[in-house]
């Protein structure tokens, strides 16, 4: 080879060189200078949807709450009432009539606006005629609720049956309560629930069943468009296996945080949060056939599983003994409630008593994947088959991937179960969201699942809400609390430590007290 062409060889091998550090380094400085911030969270599953009106899963919660907004809404850290989309709002004096006032200017993210006929719209379709069972939340939310009037083009009108203590709180739930794009439904249809178009901080892009649900920054938000470009919710079942996602820098953030991967997360450099949760964690018995339509075996059971161990072994301490349906910062708590205590032979004499001295089998249906308020998915299961053999209960469990888990025990009369593993993440901090799951008019809509009732307990539910004064409604839950333990038509297992994870150069990330992570100020360093 001549010096000549060598040269020019070489001479183009280093300008090869030199162009491919430029790129590299245009790429880094691209990133460096975040033109755009892709922001990964991992959560368990799939949601069931996300369309406000079918669903009840804390998978969907987290997804829709930066899709939509709300006429009010939470603030960052707790559960008190701001302006949303209503920017003022007044009632009448025996607070059957709210009038709200409505932020004008606000588009849909399909271009639509946002006016109070999408108000009227949004509530309509789920009150009767158009409510169905299909629609968990919507007699809760909205059963109070007589009609919705069109004051003027931003100025809607609520009108109510009677008073309801819960109705403003309700109005900021990230279920039922949110504005959808009545254009976007009807051009949809019965498809809307995978094509969520609302007012919120990200817009909806596309859903990889399985795989992830992928949002855009509304960049003409009316409250400051998000600091983050993309945001993907990246489903991962195992808790252990988002957490080595986390570690390795393939995610930002998780919740589901598996108290046995704390240690090994902190030593990493991933910043763990904890706070007490507004949750509950509980064994549901179908109170409405054989064999326990006999309180007597619901007692018996209760007495059977060693709750204790359970919260110490299984959850490692990260969780709070339950002692009713409340945990135990929220108002209505009851601290004087006496849950049934570990007494296997107890149990067994209660099982005589109830006509099983010699046993009896029983299926309990169960979920898979970890829950927030369930860390340990389907062990929980296993650990409560493990103490009711020891008293002569035989039990078969069936577990289900969560998002069919819902199918299966959603049916008012559950064909193939006799108890089931459930939980309950706290909608609005008002105690009647967790109340409320043993009043019989949620029986049809499955949020009762313990097919639960006592009309006693429904009359003290309808005091509670029409009594405005907590130190009153109190007193009202305190009695219903003492009925439903002694009912047992739930085991109280436990209120989990609410816990989430991120990387060190995540900013502003946090787990809202109901469960939800609002992502609008989210940063990535």
């Amino acid at each position: 080879m001549g010096k000549r062409m060598l040269t020019v060889i070489l001479a183009v091998a280093l300008v090869a060189l030199l162009l491919a550090g430029c790129s590299g380094g245009e790429k880094q400085q691209a990133a460096d200078s975040g033109k755009e911030k892709v922001f990964v969270f991992a959560q368990g599953s799939d949601p069931r949807g996300l369309d406000p009106a079918y669903v009840d899963d804390g998978e969907s919660a987290k997804i829709m709450v930066n899709i939509y907004d709300n006429l009010v809404r939470y603030k960052p850290d707790s559960t008190e009432i701001e302006p949303a989309l209503a920017t003022s709002w007044e009632t009448n004096e025996d607070k059957t009539e709210w009038t709200f006032h409505l932020r004008e200017g606000v588009k849909f993210h399909d271009g639509t606006p946002f006016n109070a006929e999408a108000v009227k719209f949004s509530i309509e379709r789920q009150l009767p005629p158009n409510r169905t069972d299909d629609m968990p939340y919507a007699s809760f939310t909205f059963g109070p609720v007589k009609k919705v009037e069109v004051v003027d083009e931003y100025t809607v009108k609520i009108i109510l049956n009677a008073p309801y203590s819960p109705f403003l709180a309700n109005m900021a739930m990230c279920m039922a309560a949110p504005i959808v794009s009545p254009a976007a439904v009807e051009k949809y249809g019965e498809d809307y629930i995978s094509h969520p178009v609302g007012t919120g901080p990200f817009k909806f892009v596309k859903w990889d069943r399985g795989q992830a649900v992928e949002l855009v920054a509304n960049e003409d938000y009316w409250d400051g468009a998000p600091k983050l470009d993309k945001l993907i919710f990246k489903f991962v079942k195992e808790n252990s296996v988002r957490a080595s996602e986390l570690i390795s820098g393939s995610i930002d953030a998780m919740d589901g945080v598996d108290p046995n991967d704390v240690k090994k997360l902190e030593e990493s450099g991933v910043v763990v949060a904890k706070s007490p949760g507004m949750n509950i964690n509980y064994l549901a018995f179908f109170t409405n056939k054989e064999p326990f339509n006999n309180p007597k075996l619901r007692q018996a059971v209760s007495h059977a599983i060693n709750r204790e161990a359970i919260v110490e072994h299984l959850y490692q301490g990260m969780a709070e003994l339950a002692n009713g349906p409340l945990p135990s910062f929220m108002p209505g708590y009851d601290k004087d409630l006496q849950p049934y205590a570990y007494d296997p032979e107890k149990a067994k004499a209660l099982l005589k008593e109830a006509g099983y001295e010699n046993g009896l089998k029983v299926t309990l249906l169960s979920y898979t994947n970890p829950r927030p308020y369930n860390t340990v998915g389907q062990k929980l299961a296993e650990a409560i088959q493990n103490d009711l053999q020891k008293v002569g209960i035989e039990v078969e469990i069936k577990a289900y991937p969560w998002k069919e888990y819902k199918e299966v025990v959603s049916p008012v009369t559950v064909e193939e179960g006799d108890m089931m593993i459930y939980g309950w993440i706290g909608d609005n901090g008002d105690p009647d969201n967790f109340l409320t799951l043993l009043d019989s008019k949620e029986i049809a809509g499955s949020l009762n699942s313990a097919k639960y009732a006592n009309p006693q307990v429904d009359q003290l539910l309808e005091q509670g809400r029409r009594e405005f004064d907590m130190a009153k409604r109190a007193q009202i839950y305190s009695e219903l609390q003492q009925i439903v333990v002694k009912d047992a038509p739930w085991v109280f297992i436990s209120h989990a430590t609410a816990m989430t994870a991120q990387s060190k150069n995540v900013e502003n990330f946090s787990l809202h007290p109901t469960g939800v992570i609002f992502f609008h100020n989210v940063d990535k360093k």
